[in-house]
Order: structure tokens, then sequence, then C-alpha cells
């Protein structure tokens, strides 16, 4: 992989995950300030994963029966910016819901498809370049997104969010011209279909205990911030204990190809599953306690960072040359699609009937359900493909 590709792509990342550092930890806010209550804004953020559920597979399919998937990104990005003008004039419960319907549809097919080219360019790469290298370019974009925004609400107001996400959005689309497709030779038939694939045991083990995973984290990122409003935080600290969190998940990316070489990839879904169960629990019983909070954020980086990382090296392996697009959509739809939406609008149920202190502390079961279904599920897991995973992150 060339330097001048190594940049475009982490220039991508960056801007992406510019957008996601602004719309995960405060638009929640946002929704409030509108008067939503717990359940609408809690159906209101699960929009985006139910729509992981469908719409990534469509534009996976697309990209795997055509052999081109930068078009794609750029189509989806551009429909993106279209459905998020809506914004501007949703002030009910109906028209907000329409609106991010037709804005989520699009937004959430844009990474999935970003990933299968990323890692197709890096299966391919003669140098020293990884994922993760890549990847944390996406949490500096992050973490610079929660600090400006944070600072920018407490001078101004609420009301920021909704521009800035208008701008992060238009880079994002202006950036994926200059994201270069990778040529593949298409060969039909097939050697597996789709469906042997995702029925092989492992397979579905990996896909419904990282769902369980992203249940857990579903509820975070619908109603942390919230959760923090209202135990006195200020928006600025909020920002701060989001970027806590993706700081330390930088330091796993970069440590990420050097860990690899000593733990294989299922102990690393194990452990960063046991310390989501801890995390989830700090929550729910020390919210008022702000060095237990910046802990439990610290533990961000593997109950997303090094679990992300191990996810999406276990799925490009299972889903391998026949359906590389299509296997990251599926692991999105079914994870993030289906578990978030589960943790999402059920968070919002949970949190409007028991209150958040109880239900964050509960969701901590989730992470522990997903521990078990990894260490019994993969327990065949093929050990060549660790030492084959690092060369694609290292």
């Amino acid at each position: 992989m060339t330097s001048t590709l190594h940049w475009r792509l982490s220039r991508f990342y960056f801007f992406y995950y510019f957008f996601v550092g602004l719309f995960t930890p405060y638009w929640g806010l946002y929704l409030q300030d509108l008067k939503f209550n717990a359940v609408e804004i809690g159906a209101l953020l699960s929009l985006f994963h139910f729509s992981r559920i469908i719409a990534p597979n469509f534009w996976g399919w697309l990209a795997d029966h055509t052999g081109q998937r930068a078009k794609w990104i750029r189509l989806s990005s551009f429909l993106g910016v279209l459905g998020f003008f809506g914004v501007f004039w949703a002030d009910t419960f109906y028209l907000m819901f329409f609106t991010m319907m037709a804005m989520s549809i699009f937004t959430s097919s844009t990474l999935p498809l970003a990933e299968s080219l990323t890692l197709s360019h890096l299966s391919t790469s003669k140098e020293n370049n990884s994922y993760s290298r890549i990847r944390l370019w996406g949490s500096v974009g992050f973490i610079t997104a929660a600090f400006l925004l944070g600072y920018l609400i407490d001078i101004f107001s609420i009301k920021t969010l909704v521009w800035g996400l208008l701008l992060a959005q238009l880079t994002i689309f202006i950036l994926t011209f200059y994201i270069p497709e990778k040529k593949e030779q298409i060969i039909y038939p097939v050697k597996r279909s789709i469906l042997d694939v995702i029925k092989n045991r492992e397979v579905i083990a990996m896909l419904l205990g990282s769902g369980l995973m992203v249940s857990s984290h579903g509820l975070l990122y619908n109603f942390y911030s919230i959760f923090l409003i209202e135990n006195n935080y200020s928006s600025f600290v909020i920002g701060a204990l989001w970027s806590t969190g993706v700081i330390f998940e930088i330091f796993i990316f970069i440590l990420m190809p050097k860990i690899l070489k000593k733990i294989n990839l299922k102990k690393i879904l194990l452990i960063s599953l046991a310390l989501a169960v801890l995390r989830f629990f700090l929550i729910g019983n020390f919210v008022n306690n702000i060095y237990i909070i910046i802990f439990a954020q610290i533990l961000h980086a593997a109950t997303f960072g090094s679990f992300h990382v191990a996810s999406i090296q276990i799925i490009e392996y299972f889903f391998n040359k026949d359906h590389h697009a299509r296997g990251q959509s599926i692991y999105n739809s079914l994870t993030y699609g289906v578990g978030g939406a589960v943790g999402g609008l059920g968070g919002g149920l949970m949190i409007s009937a028991y209150g958040a202190n109880l239900t964050f502390m509960l969701s901590a079961l989730l992470p522990l359900l997903g521990f078990i279904v990894i260490y019994f599920g993969l327990k065949n897991y093929p050990d060549t493909i660790y030492t084959k995973s690092i060369s694609t992150l290292d």
C-alpha cells in the first residue's frame, strides 16, 4: 500500500468518525432538547440500528456482484447528506422519525463498504501497513469532534450540533472521490453460497456473541450522555469522558499487532467481553464518582477497540474471497443492527420503567452472555488464522 493510499483512507476514517464523535455523544441531548421522552429517544436512535439490518446487505450485495465498492460508498454517502437536510424542519416525533429513517438507511451503509474496501487493499499490501493504524485516525476524529462540540455547546447551545453534522457529512462525501477502487476478479459461480457461510456454527456464535456485546453499547450510545447530564455533568466534561475512552482506544489500535503476536483473536474477544461486564456494572453503580467513571471510560479501549479489530478479522476470514463486502455487511446488520436496536430501544423502555442506574447495571449481563457464547461457540476456531490476521494488522 502506498503512502498516498494510506493517507486517503486514514483521512476518510478521521472525518467519518468525526461525524460519529458529534452524533453519538450529543444527538440524544439534542432530541431531549426538543422535548422527546426516553422511549421516543430510544425509538429514534434505534432507527440507525434497524437500518443496519437491511441496508448494508443491499449495498454489500451490489459491491460483491459488480466488483465495485468505491462507487457505492460515494452514492450512499451522497444520499445520506440529502436525508440529513430534513432535520432542519423536523420538530415533531413523526417528522423526526421519517427524517432519521431516511438518513440512517444510507449513512449506516457507508462504513461497512469502506471497511471491506480497506481490508481488500490491505490483503495484497507488501508493506507494513495495518488496519489498526488506519482505523486509529477514526478515533482521533472522534476525540476532536467530542471535545470541540462539548466546548461549543457550553458556549452557545445544543443547536450547534446540527450544523456540525451537516459539515461533517459534506466533507465525508467529498472525500469519497479520493478513495480508489480495488480491482478484483469476479468469478461466477462462487464456491460457497452466503447461506453456507452463515450456517457455520462458529459464524453463528461469533454473530450472536458480538450482538450481545453491541446491545450493551446500544444503551450506552443512546443514553449515556443523558444519564451524565442528569447527574450534573457539563457538556464539556461529557465530551472529555467520551474522548477519554477513544484516546485509550487509539493506544489499543497502535498496540494491536504486538498484542496479537502473544494473544489470539478468541482470547482478545473474551478479555474484551469480561471487561465490558465490569464497565457497565461500574457505570450503573458509581455514576457520581468521577474517578470510577473515568476508569470505566478507559475500558472502552477493550469493550470497543480490541473487540472491533478482532471481530472484523474473524468475519473477514470466514467470508473471505467469495463474500468480502457482504460478510462485513452481515456482521454490521446482525450486531450493530439487531444488537444495537435491542439495546437502544429496550434501554429506553427499561429506563422509563426502572431508572437509568438499574438499567446500566443490568446491561452488564449482556456481555456476560456474550462471553459464554464465544467461549463455547468458537472452541474449534483454527489457530492458523491468528497468524494470518497479524499479516493484515501488522
